[in-house]
């Protein structure tokens, strides 16, 4: 089986034990691809999906509901926060660098969500059951001294990033791509061909879809922004478009 035809019977393995015993029951993390797989599946069973942030592009699915369930789903989410010791030597951390020092570990990519970086300081959302086991043996980023402990995340990760204004053609998804990140139209329209744009977790499938206000664009290996809408024309009949760029 491939791998696509694997992630369809465990999403459907999944979905069927939600709907016959009346519990949630949750995956593991997913990548964009993975959750374009799941919301394409006709599935006995109604499902949401969390990461902990609402921008967050690697989620788990919650299969269930409170109408079956009985009470509200508790996604198995923890935030640690990964914190040098003494911020004053260390390292300038990156997200690679983060996320090398947990696969050292021996953990599978599957256990761990985004891990997003603000002040140097690294937040990790990962499954509760893995947890403890980061906190004990993540002491070392680099050649950084680090504590992790569970953390609420900062409010600079949970307020939305402010508003920046673009000028476009049109509101079509390569022109949106191309302005946001300064690529070429040309280069976009690659990029949605070889299906590395991702428009709410689905692969965008036309470099002319027209984008709806509310719509979260994810690049792979440039970024992700959350498209806002039009906030009026220019006098030579270009669109002055509202996004919110996700850093």
């Amino acid at each position: 089986m491939d791998n696509d035809a694997l992630d369809i019977a465990r999403f459907t393995e999944l979905a069927h034990r939600a709907w016959g015993r009346g519990v949630w029951v949750y995956s593991e993390f997913l990548t964009l691809a993975q959750q374009d797989t799941l919301l394409r599946l006709r599935l006995p069973c109604p499902f949401e999906l969390f990461g902990g942030l609402a921008s967050s592009e690697r989620k788990l699915c919650c299969f269930g509901s409170e109408e079956i369930c009985g009470y509200a789903a508790q996604p198995p989410v923890v935030c640690l926060k990964m914190e040098p010791v003494q911020q004053k030597f260390a390292d300038d951390l990156s997200h690679r660098d983060f996320l090398g020092s947990l696969m050292a570990l021996g953990l599978r990519r599957e256990v761990l969500g985004d891990i997003e970086i603000a002040e140097n300081v690294g937040y990790l959302f990962c499954l509760e059951s893995i947890a403890g086991f980061v906190c004990e043996n993540l002491v070392s980023v680099r050649h950084t001294t680090v504590r992790c402990e569970p953390s609420d995340p900062p409010e600079k990760l949970t307020a939305p990033p402010p508003v920046t204004e673009l000028v476009v053609a049109s509101e079509r998804l390569d022109a949106a791509v191309a302005a946001v990140f300064r690529l070429s139209r040309s280069q976009a329209q690659e990029l949605i061909e070889g299906e590395q744009v991702f428009l709410s977790g689905r692969a965008a499938r036309s470099a002319s879809a027209v984008l709806a206000p509310g719509t979260v664009v994810s690049v792979r290996r440039h970024g992700r922004f959350l498209y806002e809408g039009i906030a009026r024309e220019t006098k030579k009949g270009r669109l002055r478009v509202l996004v919110r760029i996700y850093k």
